[in-house]
C-alpha cells in the first residue's frame, strides 16, 4: 500500500475517533449543572452557630497567593466556615502571612486557625500529610479541600453546599476557572482537556454504574463521614495525585459523586506561560500513570501519532489532506463541546499539534526525571520511587 494511502487511512481513523468523542461530549457536557444558573432554586442553608463546612487550605511557599486565598474565603457568604490554613514547612513568608491574617480577621461568621508543620513524618507526602492534619481539626459535617493559590467568589462554597444538600451528594467537585493570559496557555489547556475526554467522561461521573470518577485539588467538597469511611488521606499517605485518588476511592465505595461548573466561582492561575504545564506535570504526569513505564511509553506514542500522522497526511495532499481536515474539524467539534468547561473557542484547535507536543514533552520529562532520580522530588523533598510504586494502586 502506498504511504499516502496508509496516512489517509490512519488519519481517517483518528478523525472517526475524535468525532465519536465529540458527539459523546455534545450529548453529555450539557448535563453538567452550572451553579450560577439563576433558574436553580435550592433551599438556603439553615442558620447555625456551628460551621457548615471546614475548609482545609494547605500551602507550601505560597507567599504570593495565600493572602488572596484566605481573604476570599473569609468573604464567603451564605455559609459559616471553619478555615484551617496549614503551613506545610514553608521557607518563605507563607506562615507569617497566615498568622497576620488571623490577627486582622476580627469578628465574623467564619473562624480561621493556622497549623504550622515543621517536619514531615516518615511514610508521608507533604501535601497528603497537610490535608490529613487539617481534616483532623474539622468540626463541620462537610470538608472542603482546596489549594493555597485559589481565589473564591463569595457565593462559591454556599452554592456548592446547597447543591449537595439538594442532590443528596456525598462528593462535589467544582470545575474551577483558569486564569489564562496568553493564547498559547489557552491552546495547551484546550488540548489537555480534549485529550482527557478519551479517558474521563465528566458527564458520567454522576452515573453510579459508570467507571468514570473525578477529583480536583482546588475544590473537593466531601461529607466528613464519607471521607472517614474511605480512609481519608491516611490511606493516601504516599499518593502524589491525592485529589484524583480521593475521588476514585469515593466513587469506588459507591457514594454519590457530582461535578459541576460555575464560571469564576473558583479561580486559579495554573498554567503560566507556554511551558507552564511542564513544571506542573513534573510530579503528576508519571504518577497518573501509576509509575508504569510501559503505560508512559504507550501514552507518548499516542501523543506522537496525534501530532505527526495528520500533519504528514496533509503534506501528501489529495484525500490524505482531506482526512487531516476532517480530523481537525472533529477536534474543533470536541473543543466546542467542552466550551462550558474550558470557555475556549473551537478555533483554538488550529494549535492542537504544537500544544500536544508540549504535553508530550511534559509527560515524557516527568517519566524520565522520576526514573533518573529514582523518585519524585517536590518542594525540596525526595520521595523514593519504590515506595511510591508500592502505594500506588491501579485505576481499575
Amino acid at each position: 500500500m502506498h504511504a499516502a494511502q496508509i496516512l489517509t487511512a490512519a488519519t481517517g481513523l483518528l478523525a472517526l475517533g475524535w468525532l465519536w468523542q465529540a458527539l459523546a461530549a455534545l450529548r453529555g457536557m450539557p448535563k453538567l449543572l452550572d451553579l450560577t444558573d439563576p433558574r436553580a432554586n435550592w433551599p438556603e442553608l439553615e442558620p447555625s452557630p456551628q460551621p457548615h463546612a471546614t475548609v482545609v487550605v494547605p500551602a507550601c511557599n505560597e507567599e504570593e497567593s495565600i493572602r488572596a486565598t484566605l481573604n476570599s474565603l473569609l468573604s464567603s457568604t451564605g455559609a459559616r466556615l471553619q478555615i484551617v490554613a496549614v503551613d506545610d514547612r514553608s521557607t518563605d513568608r507563607t506562615g507569617a502571612i497566615m498568622d497576620e491574617i488571623v490577627t486582622q480577621a476580627g469578628a465574623g461568621p467564619h473562624s480561621l486557625e493556622v497549623l504550622h508543620i515543621r517536619e514531615l513524618p516518615p511514610g508521608w507526602l507533604g501535601k497528603a500529610h497537610a490535608l490529613a492534619m487539617g481534616a483532623h481539626r474539622s468540626t463541620a459535617p462537610w470538608l472542603l479541600f482546596t489549594d493555597g493559590d485559589m481565589t473564591f467568589d463569595p457565593r462559591a462554597v454556599s452554592l456548592a453546599l446547597r447543591y449537595a444538600a439538594a442532590e443528596s451528594a456525598d462528593h462535589v467537585v467544582l470545575a474551577f476557572t483558569l486564569e489564562l493570559k496568553s493564547f498559547v496557555e489557552v491552546a495547551v489547556f484546550a488540548a489537555l482537556q480534549a485529550l482527557a475526554t478519551w479517558n474521563v467522561r465528566l458527564w458520567k461521573v454522576a452515573d453510579a454504574k459508570a467507571r468514570d470518577f473525578f477529583g480536583a485539588g482546588g475544590f473537593n467538597l466531601v461529607r466528613r463521614n464519607v471521607y472517614e469511611q474511605v480512609g481519608g488521606f491516611e490511606s493516601l499517605r504516599m499518593e502524589v495525585v491525592e485529589d484524583l485518588r480521593l475521588g476514585w476511592l469515593i466513587k469506588r465505595a459507591g457514594f454519590r459523586q457530582r461535578i459541576v461548573v460555575g464560571a469564576d466561582l473558583a479561580r486559579i492561575r495554573w498554567i503560566k506561560g507556554a511551558l507552564g504545564i511542564v513544571g506542573l506535570l513534573e510530579k503528576n504526569g508519571f504518577a497518573g500513570m501509576r509509575y508504569r513505564t510501559e503505560i508512559s511509553l504507550l501514552a507518548s506514542l499516542g501523543f506522537a501519532i496525534q501530532i505527526v500522522v495528520p500533519l504528514a497526511a496533509f503534506a501528501c495532499g489529495g484525500w490524505a489532506a482531506v482526512a487531516t481536515l476532517a480530523d481537525y474539524a472533529a477536534i474543533a467539534l470536541t473543543y466546542f463541546a467542552n466550551r462550558r468547561f474550558t470557555r475556549v473557542s473551537p478555533w483554538t484547535a488550529i494549535l492542537f499539534a504544537p500544544a500536544t507536543a508540549v504535553l508530550l514533552f511534559a509527560f515524557a520529562r516527568s517519566t524520565a526525571l522520576t526514573l533518573i532520580r529514582k523518585g519524585v522530588v517536590w518542594r525540596g523533598t525526595h520521595y523514593p520511587l519504590d515506595e511510591l510504586r508500592r502505594n500506588a494502586g491501579s485505576w481499575r
